[in-house]
């Protein structure tokens, strides 16, 4: 059964079918699911999913959801992770303050030894310089944005490196070159359900198209992968 590292089941859009999107995944050979936060609002669902779906859930306070709190979680109860937290260079927050919340979260994710799920766009620039302070660290960039060049710069600070759905897009030139260059024993696998749905489907993504991700990725790189993406997974206690 394959390990889906990121998808957003708390998510609004799927409220309404999440007993069909569920079953689909276990069709699917997706047996395992784990939640990231995304604001303290969604927390308590983030939670409750985990439990009925018997995956894991992480605590964390996402660049997109600072307009409306800047709170961090304090205590990470049963969480396996920190984040959904980080850097955000196309929203309209200012770095102050995106910044003093991500030290928040790696804060909490040393202190309670906890793997960080790290959201990087359009601000891999900033984030570095902040992330070397902190090595090594333990944990992910997920949905990894940057080219090949930057893979060894994350890798070097004890980082895996997530991919998804952009693998399976048409034109996924950038994509294909970053994954051919991530050292597959740093490798994750997800969805990032529901954004990022990959081809042949359009709309909304879920996880029961985890496995046509995979597929892409390893004819992209011309080898199997599925232990090695579970052994990764099972690496970081998800």
């Amino acid at each position: 059964m394959l390990t889906d590292t990121h998808c957003h089941l708390d998510d609004p859009r799927f409220e309404d079918d999440l007993d069909a999107v569920l079953a689909r995944a276990v069709a699917a050979g997706v047996g395992r699911m784990l939640i990231p936060g995304v604001s303290p609002a969604r927390w308590p669902r983030a939670r409750a999913l985990a439990a009925r779906v018997g995956g894991s859930y992480a605590l964390g306070t996402h660049p997109h959801a600072l307009t409306e709190t800047q709170e961090v979680p304090t205590d990470p109860g049963g969480a396996v992770a920190i984040g959904e937290c980080g850097l955000d260079g196309a929203i309209a927050v200012p770095w102050e303050v995106q910044e003093r919340v991500l030290l928040a979260h790696l804060a909490l994710a040393r202190e309670c030894g906890l793997p960080v799920i790290l959201h990087v766009y359009r601000a891999h620039d900033r984030m570095l310089p902040i992330l070397r302070d902190w090595a090594p660290i333990r944990g992910v960039v997920h949905s990894f944005s940057a080219g090949p060049e930057l893979v060894p710069e994350y890798i070097a600070l004890g980082l895996h490196l997530s991919m998804c759905g952009p693998v399976t897009w048409e034109r996924a030139h950038k994509p294909l070159r970053t994954l051919r260059a991530i050292p597959k024993e740093r490798l994750l696998l997800e969805t990032d359900a529901p954004a990022q749905c990959p081809r042949p489907w359009r709309g909304r993504n879920e996880p029961a198209f985890l496995p046509a991700i995979l597929a892409a990725m390893e004819t992209a790189r011309g080898e199997a992968l599925r232990d090695i993406l579970e052994s990764n997974a099972r690496s970081l206690g998800w």
